[in-house]
């Protein structure tokens, strides 16, 4: 799959602008849960800071007067408490960094839900535009920055300007021409941070899109390593996995090359503070303006009014990944269905009459490529129906629109006289049983995945349908029988073995229709025969709709729809239509030949 396909993710100016304002008051709701918790670690951290601002003033006094004085025992004093008054710093500040880090745990696990509940109700045509890899980024590196930005910000900016203040506050204090001296460079300093910030904010966005795109690719390789490795395509791998990685390294090594080009200039403007202190202390202590406890105290005070400047430029990386991953995140929450519920669905108890495809045309990309045009017909109760054509004409778009994963731009697909989108699409699908040519397993054992984990089903429903579909042969081989573990994607299983547990995972449902998507073609004739008994059973009285290549297992249905390009061309029984001569006539014996008498498979 090329990358040109899925859709790429454009960032306007207006959401940009909408990402820097108001990223942050979008998260609040997030945190309505946790203010009282978040209260508590900004008391905590303001007791921390309020105490990390004494030690300075009694350094002061230690010089000035303990030394000056020679009190030897006094200045013992003065650094045992010190020493106290550091200790309990370090201990509030421990209580708080774990009460913060447990706060910004739960966000995240409410944001993770909140987006994973969101991707369930968006419909197929989105996952169509949009890779797994990328979709994975959001989830987990994307809510990740988010959780380093509450745990390292939320409440510790409130600490920081609280310890500015403080740290002024003292200056001002006990000299206040160092302080207007000291407080001149601020503005600077602010300069630095707002260029900073504004040139890298598209940067880091491009980083995160580009990480994205590495995970994508690594996912897509991934997942087709059995098909790399047979036709020796680690080359082809390598080569697309670089490219992604090549692109994400030149956004990325600008920002790391502006981050540390900003942590030079932040030293620079550090040092210079501190010489300034060093110069004009000396000077105006000749004169008696100041004292050397008050140049010593300044020095000090100096490296706290940085700690805050430093864990601003060591978290502005983290901020902006932040920033940039809530833009992602919330347009990824912005993202709507396409597919609305009813205002007032009709409750749809069972099927009664039937299934009606009413001049139905539609087009996956909303053009005139029709991939379904002007389908009309009818499926009774009870009635099987099969749809035959060549691939690509058209056969699993029409049960596609049946289960609403998509909806026709013209025509409309009615249940018992009921419009499809006038049910709710919960109780539409709770109607149908599907069985796909590809199989999905999940984590999980045999049990599970044939149940689905519906609480409805019992033990004694699942052991019926596996029976039902010859399941229970290969089943009760298995060590661990029903309680067999799956392994990813169920490589513990034969192709044939996968089918029929989908084959049972259908039927335990006991569905009103059932839906088969070229449900036999992965198996071998053993295995086909084994099932074919039970799916005549199973289709016995039950609407049924069949896709089905192998013509052979269709030759006894109701009627069979012939589709080409998207057209209907042919309907009728099988023996009808062959001797109609027509279009599923020549599509049989392409498929079958007959010698001496005898009919075969051509194939």
């Amino acid at each position: 799959m090329t990358a040109a396909f899925y859709e790429d993710e454009k960032i306007t100016g207006r959401d940009r602008e909408i990402s820097s304002k108001a990223a942050f008051g979008k998260l609040l709701p997030l945190l309505t849960n946790h203010v009282r918790g978040l209260i508590g670690c900004l008391v905590l951290l303001l007791s921390a800071t309020g105490l990390s601002l004494v030690w300075p003033i009694l350094l002061k006094r230690a010089v000035d007067i303990d030394i000056a004085g020679r009190d030897f025992t006094a200045l013992l004093w003065t650094a045992a408490t010190i020493g106290l008054i550091q200790a309990a710093t370090l201990v509030l500040q421990y209580l708080q960094r774990i009460k913060l880090e447990i706060i910004g745990q739960a966000v995240m696990i409410d944001l993770k839900r909140r987006l994973f509940d969101h991707i369930l109700s968006l419909d197929v045509s989105f996952f169509d535009r949009n890779p797994v890899g990328r979709l994975m980024a959001r989830v987990e590196s994307d809510t990740e920055s988010l959780r380093l930005m509450f745990t390292n910000t939320v409440v510790l900016v409130v600490g920081d300007i609280f310890l500015i203040l403080g740290v002024y506050t003292v200056m001002f204090y006990y000299s206040w021409r160092l302080a207007v001296v000291l407080l001149a460079v601020g503005p600077f300093v602010g300069l630095l941070v707002f260029i900073f910030e504004r040139k890298t904010t598209r940067r880091f966005f491009e980083v995160r899109k580009k990480m994205a795109e590495v995970t994508a690719r690594i996912t897509e390789m991934i997942q087709g390593m059995s098909i790399i490795q047979i036709f020796h395509r680690s080359r082809y791998a390598r080569e697309m996995v670089n490219r992604a990685n090549e692109l994400k390294f030149r956004d990325d090594s600008y920002v790391n090359i502006a981050v540390c080009l900003f942590f030079n200039t932040v030293f620079f403007f550090q040092y210079l503070m501190i010489a300034s202190v060093l110069f004009l202390g000396a000077v105006w202590a000749s004169s008696g303006v100041v004292t050397v406890g008050v140049i010593s105290m300044f020095v000090v005070l100096i490296w706290r009014l940085f700690e805050p400047i430093w864990r601003a430029s060591e978290q502005l990386a983290n901020i902006q990944k932040a920033v940039a991953g809530a833009r992602r995140i919330f347009a990824l929450l912005s993202e709507q269905p396409k597919l609305p519920e009813a205002a007032q669905p009709v409750k749809l108890a069972a099927i009664k009459h039937g299934i009606t495809f009413d001049h139905v045309w539609f087009s996956y990309t909303g053009d005139e490529n029709w991939s379904l045009k002007d389908a009309t017909f009818e499926i009774p109760v009870g009635k099987r129906f099969a749809l035959v054509g060549v691939t690509g004409g058209g056969k699993t778009t029409v049960i596609s629109l049946l289960l609403r994963l998509y909806d026709p731009q013209r025509g409309k697909i009615m249940i018992d006289g009921i419009d499809i989108r006038d049910i709710a699409k919960a109780d539409l699908r709770g109607r149908f049983a599907l069985v796909l040519q590809d199989i999905v397993l999940f984590p999980g054992d045999v049990q599970s995945n044939i149940a689905l984990e519906d609480e409805n089903i019992s033990r004694e429903d699942i052991m019926r349908a596996a029976q039902t579909v010859e399941a229970d042969r290969f089943i009760t081989r298995l060590p661990e029988g029903y309680a067999t573990e799956v392994s990813e994607k169920g490589a513990n299983f034969s192709r044939g073995e996968r089918q029929l547990l989908s084959f049972a995972r259908a039927l335990v449902t006991d569905p009103d229709v059932m839906l088969l998507d070229e449900a036999t073609s992965s198996v071998d004739p053993e295995t086909e025969r084994l099932i074919q008994g039970s799916l005549k059973k199973l289709m016995a009285g039950r609407t049924s709709l069949v896709i089905a290549h192998r013509l052979s297992t269709i030759l006894d249905v109701d009627e069979i729809l012939v589709i080409r390009k998207g057209e209907i061309v042919e309907r009728g029984t099988h023996t009808a239509l062959l001797l109609n001569e027509g279009y599923y006539s020549r599509l049989f014996h392409l498929q079958f030949k007959q010698t001496n008498g005898v009919l075969s498979n051509a194939g």
